[in-house]
């Protein structure tokens, strides 16, 4: 048996493998980089070792330092987690020959699988349906368009579509760099894009004596960047007959390698039935936790118990209970092309209270997290806040509940693609299961990434910031005392406040009158009571609660109208923070990996400038219009949100 394991990842599954480790009487130890000091993950551990460094390659890619950090804190096993080194076979056998006990397949297995040009060669081989491969430098125009895709790792970093011949070398340059720098390894190589594919994956645990168990399959088509973000169990296009010919493929896939551990078997379906093989991710799946609700399973107690030895009963559950859906929450814009976003995670709360890293007992809520309220967010690893999941009797009670959840969450400090979440699960396609992996593509980002509070939500929001600023302020000053809050001596003059929104500047202003505070230009809205936390209105005859939080540069309003965040404008601006037009600024903390023009050249509109590298993933910062270009930055500099990176002189704007 394991008695004192390490985890050698970082965040929400970390966490995950400590919380069954608890349950289970094992010691646990964490590693961590200089930005994870004060991480969940390492808070959570019995034992922590710090690992010198902030980037991925410096600390969680390092297995020598990982090695000897299960030996300085005593560990007798190492888990990998997923991504960073958990599908390494080198790793595996380093950990394997330093004596320690390895959480996962053989060595041997995870390379076969973990080259996905020779996994498709077996897989051809055993008789699991391909897609062909293409050299990128063979491909011809009839074979387009294509995905080049790295040959390592997954989570959809290295994966890129190119629909012309004349974009593939710079696509297949960028896939390449993405690939390097998230897994070590630049090796690319292309398949056929199938533009309205069905993204299906199925579970599987095997032991070392010859069991195997298909564990149904994950619906996973809803992806932005090639990477998920909502999966479910089972799939709303999976009928009897098609899932068990996917569990049948999904079971020689794993037994034509030798597996043994949790792994998972991918595979493009179409409308017709037909699938083909994606990859064998040789590692547990950030989307485990449906397979857990539905199959009543703790899949990482299983990975412990068959790296221990232990054998799997003759066959999985006979019955699967209910319906199970995830979404992840990023930290991230999708208005800005999914632009990762960084800085302080004021808030972090969920509605209702849902149970952490496991199942609730009955149908329900949980929520796996590596951050909480006051973390930052940094850009050095991936920007996933959480995943919440629900389990409900029924899909449209489980997308119900989970939509619910997240339109009521408060979460602050940061944008999110909460909003988007909200809306694509109450789209109708996603509702009646009409949809494929070219989801965004079909119904494209203008509406599914508009806010969830619509501009009259949001003037209403702007006016309980207002009221409660006006609040907090009565509070601070002892000489108002038994005077009405927001009163004035003038009663003629409106007090007034302003906001921004987005672009958007909203002007406040309202009054004390004999009958109360009466609000400017609001015809149908009365002021109820109110603090500096709380404010009650009553809109055309429906009473509403706006929660409102104050920060230094923020107020967030929380309410059943939608979540609103402002920014408070400075009546006396220092007119220093003020930019020339054409100044392009840092979106994210991050590096400079590329320059794509010379300081003082012309360029024009959409010409790529900067390259930045954030979140293991590549920004290209383009030309607003067209002008002369001066360059503020040099590859390799570190940059801060907000930098100044370049400034683009217009014809129209000279300066």
């Amino acid at each position: 048996m394991i008695r004192r394991l390490l985890v050698a990842n970082r965040g929400e599954i970390a966490r995950r493998v400590f919380r069954t480790c608890r349950s289970s009487g094992i010691g646990t130890v964490a590693v961590y980089s200089d930005a994870d000091r004060t991480a969940a993950h390492v808070g959570d551990a019995d034992r922590a070792v710090r690992l010198p460094g902030n980037s991925a390659a410096d600390t969680y890619l390092r297995a020598d330092l990982i090695i000897a950090a299960a030996r300085r804190a005593g560990a007798d096993a190492i888990h990998p987690g997923y991504g960073f080194l958990s599908e390494n076979a080198e790793f595996a056998r380093a950990v394997i020959d330093a004596g320690l006990t390895w959480v996962g397949p053989s060595p041997d297995a995870i390379a076969a699988m973990g080259s996905k040009i020779r996994a498709k060669k077996l897989m051809a081989d055993a008789g699991v349906p391909v897609l062909d491969e293409l050299e990128p430098a063979s491909v011809t125009t009839d074979q387009l368009p294509v995905l080049v895709k790295a040959s390592a790792g997954g989570g959809g970093r290295g994966m890129r579509v190119a629909r012309t011949l004349t974009e593939l070398p710079d696509t297949v340059t960028a896939a390449s760099a993405e690939a390097a720098a998230a897994f070590g390894d630049p090796t690319v190589f292309c398949e056929p894009y199938l533009e309205q594919g069905r993204h299906i994956e199925v579970q599987i645990l095997a032991d070392r004596h010859g069991t195997t168990w298909a564990l149904g399959e994950r619906e996973c088509s809803i992806q932005r960047r090639h990477q998920k973000i909502i999966e479910e169990t089972p799939s709303p296009m999976v009928d009897p007959e098609l899932r068990k010919r996917l569990c049948d493929a999904a079971v020689i896939a794993a037994e034509a390698v030798g597996y043994h551990g949790a792994g998972t078997v991918e595979f493009l379906a179409g409308a017709d039935g037909r699938f083909y093989f994606l990859e064998m991710n040789t590692r547990l799946q950030v989307e485990h936790p449906v397979t857990e609700c539905v199959t009543g399973l703790d899949l990482v107690a299983w990975q412990l118990r068959i790296a221990a030895g232990a054998a799997l009963p003759a066959g999985p559950p006979p019955e699967f209970a209910g319906h199970a859906i995830e979404a992840r929450l990023y930290a991230e814009d999708p208005a800005q092309d999914w632009q990762p976003t960084a800085g302080t995670l004021q808030s972090l709360e969920f509605p209702s209270a849902g149970t952490e890293f496991r199942c609730p007992d009955d149908y329900g809520l949980r929520i796996d997290s590596g951050y909480r309220s006051g973390d930052t967010v940094g850009t050095h690893y991936d920007a996933m806040l959480a995943k919440v999941i629900t389990w409900a009797p029924t899909r449209e009670e489980a997308i119900a509940h989970l939509a619910d959840t997240l339109e009521r969450s408060r979460i602050h400090g940061l944008t999110t693609n909460r909003d988007l979440l909200v809306r694509l699960l109450r789209h109708n396609s996603f509702g009646t299961g009409d949809f494929d992996t070219s989801f965004f593509t079909r119904y494209g980002l203008d509406e599914l990434s508009t806010p969830l509070a619509d501009l009259e939500a949001v003037r209403c929001s702007a006016l309980a910031a207002a009221l409660a600023d006006a609040a907090r302020n009565r509070t601070k000053v002892a000489d108002l005392t038994g005077l009405p809050i927001a009163w004035r001596n003038v009663a003629a003059v409106s007090q007034l406040k302003s906001y921004t929104a987005g672009p958007d500047t909203i002007e406040i202003g309202y009054r004390w009158t004999r009958d109360g505070i009466t609000p400017d230009s609001f015809d149908d809205v009365r002021i109820g009571e109110f603090d500096e936390n709380r404010v009650e209105l009553d809109i055309d005859g429906v009473s509403y609660t706006f929660d409102v939080t104050t920060y230094r540069d923020r107020v967030c309003i929380d309410s059943a109208a939608g979540p609103v965040e402002l920014t408070p404008v400075d009546r006396f601006p220092d007119p220093a923070d003020q930019h020339a037009a054409g100044t392009l600024l840092s979106p994210m903390p991050g590096s400079i990996i590329t320059i794509h023009v010379d300081d003082g050249a012309t360029v024009a509109k959409g010409d790529p400038l900067i390259t930045l590298e954030a979140m293991k993933m590549h920004h290209t910062i383009t030309a607003p219009g067209s002008g002369l270009a001066a360059i503020e930055v040099r590859v390799g500099q570190q940059v801060d949100s907000g930098a100044v990176l370049a400034i683009v002189s217009t014809e129209e704007d000279p300066s």
